[in-house]
């Protein structure tokens, strides 16, 4: 079973079987959770997280705390997603190495988790110059394709915070790269959105990259019900497809209010709070 939803969540992107039923392990239920915040199914995932991060193994509830931050991102929070990554790395910050795990699910991944959560949650809020500094502190810690993929994305969303849209295309195009070669689904899509956006103000060449990608990660989302990303994707095809701007908007709104419907409370709470969430 944990295989198929690790495949799930870092790979192939094809739901298990069972429909993410509840796991016997602790890892299978981390993965779970992974995998349902992906799909938008946040007071599901939130469940088995909140679970997890009472767990006596400092690692598994440090991942969990920062996947729980990222899906509290996702809806805006970035305030509530910075206790959390601030947990997250009290809990791994002096442990040791361990067993290496290939997709980052060990002690540096979850440090590089940690620190490149806390920049983005410091983004969000307008903190360039402590986003900054915190980018620089994961990179110790980077050396797997999930943590390199994530920090392709931060340092890119950096740049284009600073108005530097030009510098944020090579960490965007690196994260590509790095998630096409692991075969992960998911960060594919995420990537094709980053890069998709440091593009869109471009040249024409660059605006009609831009909307390749966001068409290709739109219909790959909604092909794999990735709707934590699928509602984004069609904002941004609303920007890029005049044409039919209105029809992916309606479409994001439908999304969006869905996501909404199988989040928890605190994730509705802060998502209506939030000047990043269009309700």
């Amino acid at each position: 079973m944990e295989t198929s939803l690790r495949s799930a969540a870092f790979g192939d992107g094809v739901p298990p079987p069972n429909s993410f039923a509840v796991p016997a392990s602790p890892r299978g239920r981390l993965l779970a959770g992974i995998g349902l915040g992906a799909r938008g199914r946040y007071a599901a995932a939130a469940t088995l997280l909140n679970g997890l991060r009472a767990s006596t193994d400092p690692v598994l509830a440090s991942l969990a705390a920062s996947t729980l931050a990222s899906h509290r991102r996702q809806l805006g929070g970035h305030a509530a997603a910075l206790v959390l990554d601030g947990e997250a790395l009290a809990l791994v910050i002096a442990e040791p190495r361990g067993e290496p795990d290939p997709d980052g699910l060990d002690a540096e991944g979850a440090r590089a988790d940690a620190f490149l959560g806390l920049a983005a949650d410091n983004l969000g809020r307008g903190r360039l110059a402590a986003a900054r500094r915190l980018r620089a502190r994961a990179e110790a810690h980077i050396g797997n394709w999930r943590s390199r993929t994530r920090a392709g994305w931060v340092t890119a969303e950096i740049e284009l915070a600073s108005n530097l849209s030009t510098a944020a295309i090579a960490p965007a195009e690196m994260a590509l790269e790095t998630a096409r070669t692991r075969g992960a689904c998911r960060h594919v899509v995420k990537s094709q959105l980053v890069l998709g956006v440091t593009m869109a103000k471009g040249s024409s060449a660059e605006r009609a990259r831009a909307k390749t990608l966001v068409e290709s990660a739109r219909e790959t989302a909604e092909k794999y019900e990735f709707n934590s990303l699928l509602w984004v994707a069609c904002l941004l095809a609303a920007d890029l497809a005049a044409g039919h701007a209105d029809e992916y908007r309606f479409r994001s709104a439908e999304l969006l209010h869905a996501v909404l419907r199988h989040a928890d409370p605190c994730g509705r709470w802060l998502a209506r709070q939030s000047p990043w969430v269009p309700l």
